[in-house]
């Protein structure tokens, strides 16, 4: 199992400590560093500024909004960024959700999210691959543009510049099971989010069957650390956000996905309270045992052998949100 980091996106501006933990990360063997985007920072500029002050380490996105931009346009970032970085370059995408994409990027979320993932993939393949100029009849993402609002002269373009690597990996953000067997068929690996090891029938029996070589590559908090609840309290912020405020109260995917992995109560009771404006009460909320499950927290020896349980799946990178080089250096000893 290999071992990348995973950054995140911003909070109220750009974190110092970015650059030294991909840095570190990149010493002791880490196989990857990721970036994110919510709605503040984007999900390649940092990464290319990661780049530049590394040499190794390969750079991934988990993941870039598809929402935020044309498929061609992700695809010129990619190929421009793996050019730049040598080869290095690995391309999450994730749909997100009907309230951050409407809400922030004002555009209508699909009706048919499976279809406009595929679509969107195709494109981005099409891209990368420099075969033809790029065509598809789609329904979310013609190439050239036909709908009834153009002006119909629209020319089927390939790219100028020759990407680098014609394979560039793609992966994708996706919880429902269906989206996850899809994800197994069109993509190169999978970004699972709130990964338990115990609980891979949670995400559908596309998991038990997954291609020869496809990534899984799920985040999870690490933090060594001597008191587990104290430990454990960032993992739940985190949930009491996303379960709570990252959807509507009836289309929330990240909720729905904890109801699947057992605790539809206590997600509805997040959402409850976190909608209702009780935001902490939401975060105490989340059960420290689902929490637990989710993530890697406590003493070296107990970080040690929950470690084992992540290694007997399907997973092949751990995705670690670690605060601290203490804790990427004892992860790094503990899976050498």
């Amino acid at each position: 199992m290999r071992l990348g980091l995973a950054l995140g996106y911003w909070g109220r501006g750009p974190s110092p400590d970015h650059v030294p933990l991909a840095q570190e990360a990149e010493r002791l063997g880490y196989h990857s560093v990721w970036t994110a985007e919510s709605w503040g920072s984007d999900v390649f500029t940092p990464l290319t500024w990661i780049a530049a002050q590394t040499s190794t380490i390969r750079l991934g996105t988990a993941v870039a909004q598809m929402a935020a931009r044309s498929p061609t346009t992700t695809a010129m970032h990619a190929l421009t960024l793996d050019h730049l970085s040598g080869g290095r370059m690995m391309l999450g995408l994730g749909l997100s959700g009907p309230q951050v994409v409407e809400g922030w990027y004002g555009r209508p979320f699909p009706k048919s999210p499976l279809t406009a993932t595929r679509e969107y993939v195709d494109v981005v393949r099409q891209v990368l691959r420099r075969e033809a100029p790029v065509e598809l009849d789609g329904r979310f993402h013609s190439h050239p543009y036909r709908g009834a609002d153009g002006t119909g002269i629209g020319k089927a373009l390939k790219p100028i510049t020759h990407p680098l690597r014609p394979d560039l990996p793609v992966l994708l953000g996706a919880e429902g099971p269906k989206n996850v067997a899809q994800t197994a068929r069109i993509a190169d690996g999978w970004l699972p989010l709130y990964w338990a090891p115990s609980r891979p029938e949670a995400y559908g029996e596309a998991v038990a069957a997954l291609p020869e070589g496809f990534v899984v590559a799920p985040l999870a908090r690490v933090q060594v650390c001597d008191d587990v609840s104290e430990g454990l309290l960032p993992v739940k912020a985190m949930l009491g956000f996303y379960i709570g405020g990252m959807g509507h109260a009836a289309r929330n995917f990240h909720a729905d996905l904890m109801a699947r992995m057992g605790y539809e109560e206590e997600a509805r009771r997040i959402q409850e309270l976190f909608l209702g404006g009780r935001r902490q009460e939401a975060v105490l909320a989340v059960p420290d045992a689902f929490a637990d499950e989710i993530s890697l927290v406590g003493p070296r020896e107990r970080i040690a052998e929950r470690l084992e349980l992540w290694r007997k799946g399907p997973v092949t990178d751990l995705l670690v949100l670690a605060p601290d080089t203490r804790t990427l250096r004892v992860l790094a000893e503990l899976n050498s």
